[in-house]
C-alpha cells in the first residue's frame, strides 16, 4: 500500500471517529455532521480512485 493511501485511510478513521462524536453529543450539529460526512465520502471517492489506478496499471 502507498503512503499516499495509507495517509488517506489514517484521514477517513480520523474522520469517521469524528463523526461518531459528533453524533453523540446532546447537541449534535446536523451541519457540522454533514461537513464530516462530507469529507469522509471524498476521501474515501479518492482511496477508490488511486486504487483502481493502481490496479489499471499495475
Amino acid at each position: 500500500m502507498s503512503d499516499r493511501v495509507f495517509l488517506l485511510m489514517e484521514r477517513h478513521q480520523k474522520l469517521d471517529e469524528a463523526l461518531r462524536l459528533a453524533r453523540h453529543r446532546k447537541a449534535a450539529d446536523p451541519l457540522e455532521v454533514a461537513r464530516l460526512k462530507k469529507l469522509k465520502l471524498a476521501i474515501k471517492d479518492r482511496i477508490a480512485g488511486l486504487l483502481r489506478r493502481r490496479k489499471a496499471f499495475g
